[in-house]
């Protein structure tokens, strides 16, 4: 499929607390021109009238971030759900931290495969690993990210790389991009600005084409892996979120892509 844009409701997170919040926030992102979202961070709401809401304002289900436990103990329940909202892609905000050491990763990307086969098998579904910084941590020469990507089953375990935490990290969003290949379906987008203040340096989320990110390389490189969705995301932001996230969306648009 062509790649796409989504904005990750994370970044509205203060605004999708209740069913007319959510509805609100649809409306308002599929005005400023997003066709897509991907679920996370919502406020208790119907699963019917999720999709409702969804259908209502045409805008696609991208992707979600579930609870891995869902996934794990329930994955009927988590397949019946990515169904009903017409959603394909699932992934896990964050590895919960009881992995987070040298034994916990690989076991991590033994269970989790087996989590997803299961989704892929009974749900059609496609489950990612969503990173931050602290899988750049070695161990024996080796990044977490690394391992969990050699010990993950290449059929199940893709990878939702976020460009801005592989740069945090000190990595080189590009080349994981690269070595993701035919492995990451989804990839997060948020920009690094710098700024000099009374902490001293600092760095902080910036929007799309606001920082200093390379983005002509990151985009090659997402066209060469197979980048089905340019997801828009920002954990924090330092003016209205909704205007953040329409100049992410206003910046990728300038660059030709749709």
């Amino acid at each position: 499929m062509p790649t796409q844009i989504a904005c990750q409701l994370y970044t509205l997170r203060e605004f999708t607390k209740t069913p007319k919040d959510i509805a609100s926030t649809f409306s308002k992102v599929k005005k400023m021109g997003y066709d897509a979202v991907q679920l996370s961070a919502l406020g208790p709401v119907e699963t019917k009238e999720l999709a409702r809401m969804l259908d209502g304002e045409g805008l696609t289900c991208a992707a979600t971030h579930a609870s891995y436990d869902q996934m794990r103990d329930r994955p009927d329940e988590c397949i019946e759900y990515h169904h009903a909202i017409k959603c394909k892609h699932t992934a896990i905000g964050g590895l919960p931290k009881d992995f987070r050491n040298a034994a916990g990763y690989p076991r991590f990307a033994r269970e989790a495969s087996a989590v997803a086969k299961v989704l892929k098998d009974k749900g059609q579904l496609s489950w990612s690993y969503h990173n931050h910084s602290f899988e750049l941590e070695r161990f024996d020469g080796k990044t977490a990210l690394e391992i969990l990507m050699t010990e993950g089953d290449p059929a199940y375990f893709n990878m939702e790389i976020d460009v801005y935490w592989v740069t945090h990290g000190g990595g080189d969003p590009s080349a994981w991009v690269r070595k993701c290949k035919g492995r990451i379906p989804l990839v997060h987008f948020k920009d690094m600005v710098i700024r000099n203040g009374e902490k001293g340096t600092e760095q902080l989320f910036g929007e799309v084409g606001e920082g200093n990110l390379n983005w002509p390389e990151i985009l090659k490189a997402c066209k060469e892996a197979g980048v089905q969705w340019y997801i828009i995301e920002q954990d924090t932001c330092q003016r209205d979120p909704f205007e953040s996230v329409a100049i992410s969306l206003r910046n990728l648009k300038s660059w030709g892509l749709s």
